[in-house]
């Protein structure tokens, strides 16, 4: 989960106070969208004592949506009326958490999210690039599948411009796949914006998103727990390794 260091852009800032549209209409327009809480101070307290429990790799882990308690709380995000039914239709296929902080720090170049968690690997010339991570199957997803999903990342903790935030480039989802020597052009044409959230607040995005984030340099964590979210059917033949 580290990379290398990486030239950062002037950026603009991104709350949820400067929200002025639904959540949903954000999300097409601009391929992110941050909402206030959707838990509450309490709910994010029984969430930390559960990570505790879980032995985890120091900077976070993939492989939480096995857990009970993962799955429970996944339901209390998707009916939550701050998404007002965004997720309907939609079956949660991962959940990843993020553990950022001054101990464990990392900073994440410009990219898309492109693989996603599958049962098997198919033998299928149309799928490329498959990968094992933490013990599971990954594949490049076609990019008619890539633009039917959204993540879900619920913040654990406050995050603001000392704790390495996530910086996305708006509307550059719609551009579909973009070639790594294309992607630092966009960005330099669109603009990039810095997401940031309250404790138990979430920032929705697409995966074709280009996002970035830097090292942290304040004293706080950043603890995310990124929910994935993708169409209950796969084509060529491919099954989730989890649905929801």
């Amino acid at each position: 989960m580290t990379s290398d260091s990486i030239c950062v852009p002037q950026t603009s800032v991104a709350t949820d106070a400067a929200m002025s549209i639904s959540a949903s209409q954000r999300l097409t327009e601009d391929g992110f969208a941050i909402v206030a809480p959707v838990i509450s101070p309490v709910e994010c307290r029984e969430i930390e004592e559960a990570l505790a429990q879980k032995p985890l790799d120091s900077a976070g882990s993939r492989n939480l949506m096995d857990s009970d308690w993962c799955a429970a709380l996944e339901t209390r995000i998707r009916t939550s009326s701050a998404l007002d039914g965004l997720l309907n239709g939609s079956v949660a296929v991962q959940c990843t958490y993020f553990d950022k902080s001054p101990a464990v720090n990392w900073l994440v170049p410009l990219h898309q999210d492109l693989s996603i968690p599958v049962r098997a690997r198919v033998d299928c010339a149309s799928l490329k690039v498959w990968s094992i991570k933490e013990g599971g199957c990954f594949v490049q997803a076609p990019t008619d599948v890539l633009e039917r999903m959204v993540a879900v990342r619920l913040h654990l903790d406050d995050n603001g411009p000392d704790n390495g935030p996530l910086r996305v480039v708006p509307g550059s989802h719609r551009l579909g796949r973009l070639p790594s020597e294309a992607q630092a052009t966009m960005r330099a044409e669109l603009g990039e914006v810095e997401c940031y959230a309250q404790r138990g607040g979430v920032v929705l995005m697409k995966p074709l998103l280009l996002h970035a984030s830097s090292k942290a340099t304040g004293p706080g964590s950043r603890r995310v727990l990124h929910y994935l979210y993708g169409p209950a059917a796969l084509p060529f033949g491919l099954e989730w390794a989890h649905a929801v």
